[in-house]
């Protein structure tokens, strides 16, 4: 066994007797009386297969089928809490799916569906999750990525809603220079004022706190940066995307591949978890990260904490000591052939015609691949760290607590489907299970596998439900998820089918899985605009709605477009007939939101009040 792989197990094990000798009785004697502290943490980009424990559960291998991976932290996870391996997310792109969690709300309920900003004025809305919870009687704390671009109005102009008691700005930390990389507004270098602002400028930040930046734009203006940029792609080893025909641009395109500039335990997600350690161990009514001042915790209330780590969204740009060790892992790269090309939705085409990677160099492919579960790798000894500061902190104080880990708030593709990013309906894309670990065992019994369908509109309806709320209340009516402490029972309606929709990158697009198939389709006429033709997905020939359906059991890597095969053709009518009626017409909302969320123009459609209930018989 590999030197590095003994210290993992070592570490593993010493971490299961920490959590072994927490005992129960203290915990579980308060859980009724007190209400628990909870650790919600939400990776980005993620994909299922770089944890060994979901690759057992769901194909019965511990590792990727591309290779090596490493989860040690998030195995002991599994083994200590309840895992729902089969949660799907609502929208495979960052903000719509960040939202859905916050607000407890289908896209198609809360108007959210790509990268807008909204505003929480209109009558639909209701309070997000942490804000529910401060009614319930908790301080809430959120450190690192949100992606939930919600605005209030103030006079009809939009202004800043914070939704946490305290929250760190993540890129005040990037100003800062606590992180290894950034990108911003530049207005003013080698403290000279730039006679125009450069717009989102890349940079990368050294150990002692030197800033590169990455802009050819800067190099001209300012001659002492000339080849800065070049010198930095070197030095990191940096491969970027780039389009099939076209060369890599030295400042374009997302970064794949490379090494941070700092080391392990340093970047933007190591300083995350330092900040979320130094407010657990904070006395004093305020302490500061970097220039940001932060109130301290109340000692006599609940804690909240929502902790968003940025691994591995790009850039991928692992600590050196783990990305040294997954070079010496060869992948292998998921192959796209011409034959599932030709099958594929005109809007997937399109996607993958601007995100392909299948023109890359073999070397190029290893790259990505390598770097990429090295980056995962070193998120979850992270995750180990917040997990057990968080435990140490509750258990320290006689409380309970509970963990509630998201695996990613999406997938991400590595060749897969000829492409990397995610935005699209396919399973790598769209699958993320969530594990629950509490010192109530009883409720979320350790090592259990939950095999029914849960969905990301759960989180909050499990989070307030954790918190002591009556979620059965006409108060949260609104939310259209369930407890996953219920659906873990088995008391909970048992799901059919999941849903989705996305906009990003491929246009309007929603997807509805069942554990045998999963259907998609576009659900808007080119350039149609808010609230026109919402009934058009369901009368528009069959071609027009750019179709795609996977027998998954039969094709689990779903390569087999057979939306129009004659054999599938009732299923797909009946998958048709029942995603459009529920996305578009049991009470859809849509807004003119603006620029800046300033929008109040709402369509609603109703008319098919009703119809997600779950069901769906393709007998």
């Amino acid at each position: 066994m590999k030197t590095y792989q003994l210290t993992l197990v070592n570490r593993l094990l010493s971490i299961l007797v920490i959590c072994l000798q927490i005992t129960p009785s203290v915990a579980q004697t308060n859980a009724s009386k007190k209400q628990p502290n909870i650790l919600w943490i939400v990776t980005d980009d993620h994909r299922y297969d770089a944890v060994r424990g979901f690759n057992k559960m769901i194909h019965g291998r511990e590792m990727s089928e591309l290779g090596y991976v490493e989860s040690p932290n998030i195995d002991r996870l599994i083994a200590i809490g309840t895992t729902y391996k089969n949660t799907y997310v609502h929208s495979p792109v960052c903000a719509p799916s960040r939202s859905a969690m916050h607000l407890g709300r289908y896209p198609f309920r809360s108007g959210i569906y790509q990268f807008e900003y909204y505003n929480n004025n209109l009558p639909h809305f209701k309070p997000t999750l942490p804000e529910q919870m401060v009614k319930e009687g908790y301080q809430t704390f959120h450190v690192g990525k949100l992606g939930v671009r919600i605005k209030t109005l103030k006079e009809g102009k939009p202004t800043t809603h914070p939704i946490y008691q305290n929250a760190i700005s993540f890129k005040q930390m990037h100003k800062d220079g606590l992180t290894d990389w950034g990108k911003d507004w530049i207005k003013e270098v080698d403290g000279q004022t730039l006679e125009e602002p450069l717009k989102s400028v890349a940079y990368f930040v050294s150990p002692e706190g030197t800033f590169t930046y990455a802009s050819l734009e800067l190099e001209k203006e300012r001659p002492s940066h000339e080849g800065k940029t070049a010198l930095a792609n070197k030095k990191f080893d940096i491969l970027r995307h780039y389009k099939k025909g076209e060369k890599e641009h030295p400042t374009k395109g997302i970064i794949l591949s490379g090494v941070s500039p700092q080391p392990a335990g340093k970047t933007r997600d190591g300083y995350y978890n330092r900040v979320l350690l130094d407010y657990l161990n904070n006395t004093a009514p305020t302490f500061t990260v970097g220039s940001q001042k932060v109130a301290g915790i109340a000692p006599d209330k609940p804690l909240f904490v929502h902790l968003g780590y940025d691994f591995p969204h790009t850039p991928v740009l692992p600590p050196a000591t783990f990305r040294e060790r997954f070079q010496q892992e060869t992948y292998k790269v998921p192959q796209f052939t011409k034959e599932e090309l030709a099958k594929l939705p005109e809007q997937i085409k399109r996607f993958i015609k601007s995100k392909g990677t299948d023109h890359f160099t073999a070397e190029e492919k290893q790259k990505m691949i390598q770097d990429y579960y090295a980056f995962c790798a070193y998120g979850d000894s992270l995750i180990g760290e917040a997990v057990d500061g968080f435990i140490a902190y509750s258990e320290a104080k006689k409380q309970p607590w509970t963990i509630v880990y998201v695996h990613g708030d999406h997938g991400w593709k590595l060749n897969d489907h000829g492409a990397v990013s995610k935005c699209t309906p396919w399973e790598l894309d769209s699958h993320n299970p969530i594990v629950i670990v509490s010192s109530n065992k009883e409720k979320y019994p350790a090592g259990k596998v939950v095999d029914a369908f849960a969905e990301f509109v759960d989180i909050a309806p499990t989070i307030l439900a954790e918190a002591g709320a009556d979620i059965t209340k006409d108060a949260y009516t609104y939310l259209d998820g369930m407890d996953l402490a219920l659906i873990a029972n088995g008391t909970a309606p048992e799901r059919d089918y999941i849903i989705g929709e996305s906009h990003a990158a491929t246009g309007p697009r929603a997807y509805i899985r069942t554990k045998e198939y999963v259907f998609s389709m576009r659900i808007r006429p080119q350039k149609a605009r808010k609230g026109e033709q919402i009934r058009w997905a369901l009368t528009a020939p069959y071609q027009a709605i750019d179709p795609s359906l996977y027998h998954t059991t039969k094709d689990l890597k779903e390569l087999n477009n057979v939306a129009f095969d004659k054999a599938y053709k009732k299923i797909a009518q009946k998958m048709r007939v029942k995603l459009a009626n529920i996305v578009l017409g049991d009470n859809r909302v849509e807004v003119d939101w603006g620029t800046w969320g300033e929008g109040t123009k709402v369509y609603y459609s109703n008319f098919a009040p009703g119809m997600h209930d779950f069901k769906l018989n393709l007998d």
